[in-house]
């Protein structure tokens, strides 16, 4: 008698946990989809769109990757817009989108990057955001002695592929401008600015031509002030897609990009904001 009824007072206390967890968890997946309906703190107070369930799709040029990945999550978290980015090389990306006809916007490393979508109709407009500063950066010391432009001949340069970057296509007019293409020696073209750091830091290489911001701070490598490397100064734009899904959410983010918060990125990275 009393093992029949320790079974059924177990089986009462078995079905009531079963119950209560089923209660706990519709009411943890309510609240979850209650949250993620929500929109954030800034739309709610009406200084950005709430855009909530709305995806943004980013193509950006793989220099910028660290500034652009910072600037979109603050994005997502002001608007609740979910962004996806897309980082390669300019030939790589205006592959993409010639390709698959998708994407909201992609912020190029030079205007140039943007002639082959353009010419395919699928560029809508532009807006210039920072300056893209090129610079000689070297191994820590300078082994090679660089002082100028034409030194790059008694050098052993790493340089960007000028089909995949525009800081490779910068460095050809550099040399052809000195009138030293002949005479240096290019011991490896890159299509990413990861790929001539390395080669610097590790004395493999003594010098290459890179943008400012991503040769700062970077360890074994040094950026040398030369005279007339200022000409070479690029604008960086953004370049809406005519191919866009997501007008809406488009036109926030341009505005975005406007905000004294996502030019504090970029001037934390070492670009200089276009007026």
């Amino acid at each position: 008698m009393k093992k029949r009824v320790l079974k059924c007072i177990t089986a009462v206390l078995t079905l009531a946990m079963a119950v209560s967890m089923t209660a706990c968890g519709a009411g943890q997946k309510a609240e979850s989809a209650a949250s993620a309906a929500e929109p954030s703190a800034a739309a709610e107070a009406g200084e950005w769109t709430d855009l909530t369930g709305k995806i943004l799709m980013v193509y950006c040029g793989a220099a910028m990757k660290e500034p652009v990945t910072q600037i979109t999550e603050d994005f997502k978290q002001v608007t609740g817009c979910e962004v996806e980015v897309t980082f390669g090389n300019g030939a790589n990306i205006q592959s993409q989108i010639q390709t698959t006809k998708q994407g909201d916007v992609f912020i190029a490393g030079a205007a140039t990057e943007l002639k082959a979508i353009q010419e395919a109709g699928l560029v809508s407009g532009t807006k210039d955001l920072v300056q893209h500063i090129p610079v000689i950066a070297v191994a820590k010391g300078n082994p090679a002695n660089i002082k100028s432009i034409a030194d790059l001949a008694n050098a052993r340069l790493v340089l960007g592929d000028p089909e995949a970057t525009p800081i490779g296509k910068i460095a050809d007019a550099v040399l052809k401008d000195a009138g030293i293409t002949d005479k240096v020696n290019i011991i490896a073209r890159t299509s990413t600015a990861p790929e001539m750091i390395t080669a610097l830091s590790t004395g493999e290489a003594d010098a290459a031509i890179l943008w400012q911001e991503t040769a700062a701070g970077k360890e074994g490598v040094e950026s040398l002030e030369i005279d007339g490397m200022e000409k070479y100064i690029k604008t960086i734009p953004a370049a809406s897609l005519s191919c866009t899904e997501s007008s809406e959410a488009l036109a926030e983010f341009l505005k975005y990009l406007d905000s004294d918060e996502a030019h504090a990125v970029w001037e934390a990275s070492g670009y200089v904001i276009v007026e």
